[in-house]
Formats: C-alpha cells, sequence, structure tokens
C-alpha cells in the first residue's frame, strides 16, 4: 500500500493510472493536513503503509518568500511531522524534493553529489525537509524534481499559463536568462514506481533530459501547438517577483545514469505527450 499525502495536485493528477492495480490511500489537505503531527501520525499508524509519498507541500515560490513562517511550517515541519509517522510505522518514505535546493552558481547542470545553496525561502525550507528525512529515517528515497509540468486543469505553472497566453495574447514574452530541467509530472511517478522496486535507497534526481530558459519552453509549446503567436526572449528584470531565482536550476539525473535503473525521456518529447493528450 502507498499513502500520499498532498494527492489532490499536479503529481497527483497521474497517481491512480500510474499505479494501477495497487492500493493507493490518497490525503490531501481537507482529509489530513501535514501540519498536524497528531492526525499524521493516527493517520499513518493506522492504515500500516509500505510506503508514504509526500508530495504535500507549498510550492508557490513567492508565497514562500513573503510568509517564511508558512514556508517552514509546512515543507520542513510538515515533512518532519511524516518522517516522524514513518518512523513509528515501519513505512518507507518518499519525499518529492525540488531543484530549488540549488543556487545557480553552477554553468553545468547540478548532480546528488552537489552542495546545495538555495537561492530563496522556499528552497532552503524544502532543503530542510531533506535534512529531516535524512535525519530521522533510514529507508526512504529523496527524489528532486525540476520545473514542474502537468496537470493538465490543474496547471498553474509556467506550461499551463502560457498555454492559455497562446490563446488571449498577440505577443508573449518569456524570461532567457534563468535556465532549467523540466519534469513531466507522470514520468516522475513511472520513474519513483521503478525506483522503488530497488531498494537503492538514498538520494536521487528526477527530470527529464535537457537544459532549457522559460523562453525555450514557451517556443516549444508553439510548435506543439502550431501557433504562429510571437514568442520574445526578455530578461527576468521584467517580471520582478518577490523570491530571487536561481540562474540555473539544471539538473542531472546522476545517480540513476550510474545505477542504470530508470532513463528518463528528453523534456521535449515529454512536452509533446502532455500537451497532445490535454488539448488535442
Amino acid at each position: 500500500m502507498i499513502f500520499v499525502t498532498g494527492a489532490n495536485g499536479m503529481v497527483g493528477s497521474y497517481l491512480e493510472e500510474v499505479f494501477s492495480g495497487g492500493k493507493l490511500v490518497l490525503t490531501d489537505i481537507d482529509t489530513l493536513d501535514v501540519t498536524d503531527p497528531v492526525k499524521v501520525r493516527n493517520e499513518i499508524k493506522k492504515r500500516k503503509p509500505e510506503f508514504v509519498l509526500h508530495l504535500a507541500a507549498e510550492t508557490d515560490v513567492d508565497r514562500c518568500e513573503k510568509e517564511a513562517d508558512h514556508a517552514y511550517l509546512t515543507n520542513a515541519l510538515g515533512t518532519q511531522n511524516v518522517a516522524l509517522a514513518c518512523q513509528e510505522a515501519g513505512a518507507v518514505m518518499i519525499y518529492i524534493s525540488t531543484a530549488g535546493v540549488f543556487g545557480g552558481g553552477k554553468s553545468e547542470p547540478y548532480t546528488e553529489f552537489d552542495q546545495p545553496d538555495p537561492a530563496n525561502i522556499y528552497g532552503r525550507a524544502k532543503w530542510e525537509g531533506e535534512k529531516i528525512v535524512r535525519f530521522l529515517l533510514d529507508r526512504y528515497y529523496i527524489v528532486r524534481a525540476g520545473w514542474m509540468i502537468g496537470g493538465r486543469e490543474k496547471d498553474k505553472k509556467f506550461v499551463g499559463k502560457i498555454v492559455r497566453q497562446f490563446g488571449e495574447k498577440d505577443k508573449i514574452l518569456a524570461v532567457n536568462d534563468k535556465t532549467g530541467t523540466p519534469t513531466y509530472a507522470r514520468d516522475l511517478l513511472e520513474g519513483i514506481k521503478k525506483l522503488i522496486t530497488t531498494g537503492y535507497f538514498g538520494l536521487y534526481h528526477m527530470a527529464n533530459t535537457g537544459v532549457c530558459s522559460r523562453y525555450d519552453v514557451a517556443v516549444e509549446i508553439g510548435k506543439i501547438l502550431g501557433k504562429k503567436t510571437p514568442v520574445e526572449p526578455v530578461p527576468s528584470s521584467v517580471f520582478p517577483l518577490p523570491a530571487p531565482r536561481a540562474d540555473s536550476e539544471a539538473m542531472r539525473n546522476y545517480k540513476l545514469e550510474l545505477l542504470g535503473v530508470h532513463k528518463m525521456r528528453p523534456w521535449q518529447e515529454a512536452l509533446s505527450e502532455y500537451l497532445k493528450n490535454w488539448l488535442q
């Protein structure tokens, strides 16, 4: 059995199709607030799961910057509550972390052996969550994802915003001075499904392959959808935001490569499948 927190988000949209045939217990903020240690402990203890997939998080980077207490309560202490419950129940924890733990000072993609140095409070809170999992548990998978894509109607991230702009604007502006690595939520779950059968506990990067800017992604969306709306590259200063962003959050799935566990496909291929399944 897999017990899931935060199952109503982008990644949760694909849980039932990826893990079809397996037993899932799906919870979200309405049924289980991970900031409540007693409820988390009681629910996991009652269900006795083999795995706990911890998806619940505050992923609004700018809200985290403006509301640091909320960020640390949800992303660090909420993770602690889940880890302690896993410790008591003997469950394997799967913690979804982020490329946002890196500060952007490296020219090549980050690997699992690079030292985190977050650029903002969101990244720091998620990194604290990683440290808590490592400290409290012996059996865990920490899986770092990149720029998340997926969720269809739930997609409030960059891809969803750009798709809507193609239907509304005469010109689209997209930042070209920040780079990262997209992660299709369905591919992430497929990778996790394979990883947890190995017993190779530890930290992993699990992003689609390739490095791109937001501008590159916007251009690719236009190509996939056959849109003629021009996309103009602009510096990030055009869109001032409360939280600083790293110049690069690009990741390489180095440990997966070395172990030969699972190969993620190029981000362009994953993006194409996502958009065609959603919109065409």
